[in-house]
């Protein structure tokens, strides 16, 4: 009897192995950020190329937008049940399929990308003001101010089903007693603007799909 129980006890750890390992993980493919800005003499509004809603613009730092990848990608690595497909293969299969297809609609290309890779979604994310602290942690002559978007767009049917928008410059408590959490969250003292957008990253991903 002994004997079969511990056959037994073999055989369903065995099967509860194989079946988390068939489990599927969403497959995730992450496209390069880009910084947007707005046409010159067009105001200070651009639209995202992807749900078209116009947002606020602004001066951006240099290298902004992969600061916000990188933060981006980041939080994503902590999501369970996803699969994120190597950068440098998305990049390359982005890059073909754009140069192929120029007049192609920003979503049609996502969509193809995203096929080709065998991804279940493509994330992407737009930057329109990142502008760094002037002055120190306790006294700020300019504070940090940011506006990033990112979608998550299934590639099936090409339809965005999250959108992550933040859009902050950090205020002293003075000029806005509301803003008293998040002043006390960035340690009560003015942030950068990398730290404001780990705020503004974790504060997105509240709303983040449950895969």
């Amino acid at each position: 009897v002994l004997t079969i129980l511990l056959v037994y006890s073999a055989s369903a750890q065995a099967a509860e192995e194989a079946a988390q390992t068939n489990v599927h993980k969403n497959r995730i493919a992450v496209m390069s950020f880009q910084s947007l800005t707005s046409e010159e003499n067009g105001g200070n509004t651009v639209f995202c190329p992807i749900c078209g809603i116009g947002s606020a613009s602004g001066k951006i730092l240099e290298g902004a937008e992969q600061t916000v990848e990188e933060i981006f990608v980041d939080r994503l690595r902590k999501v369970k049940d996803i699969e994120l497909i190597p950068s440098e293969k998305v990049q390359s299969v982005y890059k073909r399929i754009s140069s192929e297809k120029l007049k192609e609609p920003f979503i049609d290309n996502l969509k193809k990308v995203g096929k080709e890779l065998g991804a279940d979604y493509i994330a992407t994310g737009f930057v329109y003001r990142y502008v760094e602290r002037v002055g120190y942690k306790y006294s700020s002559e300019h504070p940090a101010s940011v506006i990033f978007e990112i979608h998550l767009v299934k590639t099936s049917d090409g339809s965005a089903i999250w959108r992550g928008y933040f859009d902050k410059t950090q205020k002293s408590l003075l000029e806005d007693i509301f803003q008293i959490a998040s002043f006390f969250k960035g340690g009560a003292k003015w942030v950068t603007a990398r730290q404001l957008t780990e705020q503004g990253m974790d504060e997105v991903f509240e709303s983040f799909p449950k895969f």
